[in-house]
Order: structure tokens, then C-alpha cells, then sequence
């Protein structure tokens, strides 16, 4: 259990939680440039510098022209734009790099430093783990979509993304209780109803996000550009005719994608009247108003990214918006149960 508090620790898993966020975001990025299949190869380590000279470089673009997406795509792409797709994921793999090290030179460090006590590091190395599942998951995602399809599994995209986001949601888990304090298990307090509910809004929240990653691994975000309508329809037929439409078929996932999110915009004000007729503390109130804003603005950028066919800006700051949610989400579960302790 958890029990020693540090500043500098505290500091430190802030930061590793932004820059895991920047890279989910940039992920998002380089997905919807098309630029997550151009390396073909995983080298964790040489994969560091990016090809030097005229010869290295056709060398590369040599082994991206066997693959589907070029095949089927992006044929007659020429040098010059696969450098572009080339450098937007080989971003995207150094910032990862980086943030491992964000992440391994300072635990350590803390570790040897005992800022970190040794019983206490059991959080910090389930972190580690976190972070080299998903980046084998990022490959194993990659790696689907250079076989026979120009185009990653949804269902691996999805456990790169959620993988990638457990990390962040522990790693600011951790830091609240740097901040605030860790919550005594022994205490076994019950939880209160804001406290439930916040875990139901937490479970609802990442169901919207996995489904989230489904519509963009699918490209369902393209099926329709109308908004409430979908293909002329509220609800068009035949999305529920097969238990499989709901994991395979673009217009059932991007369906309930659009619709699911509305739990959230009804359940967010119901804690916040409880919390308000139980005269929780102002500053929880405050930043429940300020949720049920957030939740609003999520909505409102998910419609505007249907209606501008997935503009890249857009979807982007939709993406980013996500990420806060789940953050506050986080927040309010911690200080909600350290209420119930006390």
C-alpha cells in the first residue's frame, strides 16, 4: 500500500501522464494522415535516426511498395510524400522512445535515491509494464495491417489505446495521491453514492472510448456526414439484425458511438445534484460544473466532426477532449473516496 508522499514524484507522474497523452493524441494524428503502416519494421533501438542518403531512403520506400496500402492506395506515391508519412510515424515512435525514458530515468532514480520505497514499488512497475504492453501492442497493430488488408485490426488499435490510457489514468491516479494522499484500504469505508456513481460514469466513459477506437480503426467516422440523421435515418436498419454488427459492421459501431455518449451528459448532472444536496465541499461543486461543460463540449465536437467528415482538427481536439474527461473522471473518483475515508 501506498503511504509515502513526494513533491518531486508527484511532478514527475504529472508530467509522464502529459506526454503519454501527447502521444495518444499525435497516434491519432498519424492515423488519420495515413501514416501509421509507412515503416514496415520495429527496431526499438535503430529505428532511432531516420534513413540517411538518397540510397537509404529507396531502400525504405522499396519495402513500404510491397505493402497493401501501397498496393492498393497508394500507388504511384512518390519519394518525396512518403518522406512525409515516413517522418509522421517515425515522430510518432520517438516520442514513445522519449517517453519511456520519461518514465525509466527518473523511477529509478527515486528508486535508488529511496524517495520511492522499494515495498512501495509495486504502482510504479506495474507502470513499466503498462508501457511496454502497449508499445507491443502498437507493432502488433501495425503488423496487421501489412499482410493482406491496407488497414490496422480495429480490435488491436483499440487495446493500443486503452492500454495506452490505463497508463495514463494510473500514472494520475498515483500523482493525486501525492497530492492529496493515499487512501488507507484498512479504513474499508463505504462508498458513498457519488462515489459509485463516478466508477459507473468511469465504466460508461471508457465503453464510449473503446468504441471510439473501433469507429477510427473501421473509419466508421465516414459512413455518414449527417447528424441527427445517419444514411437518411435516425436509426437505420438492419444495425442490430447480427450480435456481430456490434464489434464488425462500420454503421452499428459509429451508431452507438454517436448515441452512447449522451449517458454521460445524463448521469454527470445527477452527481452533481447529489453532491450539491449533500453539501460536499465548494470546490467539488465547482468542478462538476465545470465536468458537465466538458461533457457538453465533447458532444458538440463529436457532431461537428461528423458533419465536417472527419476533419483532422477537429477529430484531433475531440481526441484531446476525451483524454480530460477521462482525467477528471479520475480526479473525482480519488476525492471522492478519500471523503468516504474521512
Amino acid at each position: 500500500m501506498l503511504k509515502t508522499q513526494n513533491n518531486a514524484v508527484m511532478k514527475w507522474l504529472y508530467i509522464f501522464a502529459v506526454v503519454v497523452a501527447f502521444l495518444v493524441v499525435f497516434g491519432g494524428f498519424v492515423r488519420l494522415t495515413r501514416s501509421g503502416l509507412s515503416i514496415v519494421e520495429w527496431n526499438p533501438i535503430s529505428g532511432a535516426m531516420p534513413p540517411i542518403g538518397q540510397q537509404a531512403w529507396e531502400e525504405e520506400f522499396a519495402k513500404y511498395q510491397l505493402t497493401p496500402e501501397y498496393l492498393k492506395i497508394n500507388t504511384g506515391m512518390t519519394l518525396e510524400r512518403y518522406k512525409f508519412i515516413f517522418y509522421m510515424e517515425w515522430f510518432h515512435r520517438n516520442v514513445a522512445r522519449t517517453a519511456g525514458l520519461v518514465y525509466a530515468f527518473p523511477v529509478f532514480y527515486f528508486l535508488f535515491k529511496k524517495i520511492i520505497p522499494f515495498k512501495e514499488f509495486g504502482i510504479y512497475f506495474l507502470m513499466g509494464m503498462l508501457f511496454i504492453s502497449q508499445a507491443f501492442a502498437g507493432w502488433i497493430m501495425v503488423a496487421s495491417g501489412l499482410v493482406d488488408r491496407p488497414a490496422v485490426s480495429h480490435f488491436n488499435l483499440t487495446i493500443h489505446l486503452l492500454l495506452a490510457l490505463t497508463l495514463f489514468g494510473l500514472a494520475l491516479w498515483t500523482a493525486f495521491g501525492h497530492k492529496y494522499g493515499f487512501h488507507d484500504s484498512s479504513k474499508k469505508a463505504k462508498w458513498s453514492l457519488p462515489t459509485k456513481l463516478s466508477w459507473v460514469a468511469l465504466g460508461l466513459l471508457v465503453i464510449q472510448i473503446t468504441y471510439g477506437g473501433f469507429t477510427a480503426g473501421l473509419k466508421a467516422g465516414h459512413v455518414s456526414d449527417t447528424w441527427p440523421l445517419m444514411l437518411g435515418a435516425l436509426i437505420p436498419p438492419n444495425l442490430f439484425n447480427s450480435w456481430i454488427n456490434v464489434f464488425e459492421t462500420p454503421q452499428t459501431i459509429v451508431f452507438i458511438h454517436r448515441w452512447f455518449a449522451w449517458t454521460g451528459m445524463i448521469l454527470v448532472p445527477v452527481v452533481y445534484y447529489i453532491v450539491k444536496k449533500q453539501n460536499y465541499p465548494a470546490d467539488i461543486q465547482t468542478g462538476l460544473k465545470w465536468l458537465i461543460g466538458v461533457v457538453a463540449l465533447q458532444i458538440t465536437l463529436g457532431v461537428l466532426t461528423i458533419l465536417s467528415y472527419v476533419n483532422i482538427v477537429i477529430a484531433l481536439i475531440h481526441q484531446a477532449n476525451a483524454i480530460l474527461l477521462l482525467g477528471l473522471a479520475v480526479y473525482f473518483i480519488h476525492r471522492f473516496r478519500a471523503l468516504d475515508e474521512k
